[in-house]
């Protein structure tokens, strides 16, 4: 139901909403600063000052990773070469880098994956696939998966082992650089629930090709 203005009752669908284009506009800020390949201390001040006055989505993942960090990097005030570089790198993983490299429209976020990448036992274990791959398709990768005694699944679940996420964004996807299923990975993961977050590359040496 909507008010007299055309806008949701129900306040929680409003949070979600909000939330959404949160993270949509935090996502282009990223994009914005680090399409020069470089990053100074306006850039990082500004997008401190951004989060701080977004706090619904600053506690939500991805900000709460980015807003964090950052104010850690901005603690004494300044922003040191060495930070310049980390925050380079933040920026890289938020965003998956430069899709014109890969001649996408945009790139799967690298900020989730499990660091170190972990080694992939295949045999027995449940795997759930996001976004789309560069080494073929998703489904040939699937099929590889079954081939060796993996399981593939379509969602992601309690017991699941990992969450393989292809290096370009899909379409299908609520945000430009993530969709749900990686959400929800992210959050069983915080609640020491252990599913590995891996990327497409990893599981591509997996597979020994």
């Amino acid at each position: 139901m909507q008010d007299d203005h055309g806008q949701p009752l129900v306040s929680a669908f409003n949070k979600a909403l909000r939330q959404g284009r949160g993270v949509d506009e935090l996502i282009g800020l990223c994009k914005g600063i680090i399409s020069d390949g470089v990053a100074n201390e306006a850039e990082a001040q500004f997008l401190l000052s951004w989060l701080m006055a977004n706090r619904e989505i600053a506690n939500e993942w991805p900000a709460n990773v980015v807003y964090d960090r950052v104010a850690r990097m901005l603690d004494d005030g300044r922003l040191s070469d060495d930070e310049e570089g980390e925050l380079v790198g933040l920026l890289l993983q938020m965003t998956g880098g430069n899709p014109a490299n890969f001649g996408a429209l945009s790139l799967a976020t690298r900020l989730p994956l499990n660091d170190p990448p972990p080694t992939i036992e295949i045999p027995g274990r449940r795997f759930c696939l996001t976004g789309k791959f560069l080494h073929g398709t998703r489904s040939q990768c699937s099929a590889e998966l079954i081939q060796r005694g993996g399981m593939v699944i379509p969602g992601v679940v309690r017991d699941l082992d990992y969450l393989v996420i292809g290096v370009v964004g899909s379409r299908d996807w609520m945000h430009s650089t993530h969709g749900t299923k990686i959400q929800k990975a992210v959050e069983y993961r915080d609640r020491g629930i252990a599913v590995q977050i891996v990327d497409e590359q990893n599981l591509v040496r997996s597979l020994g090709r």
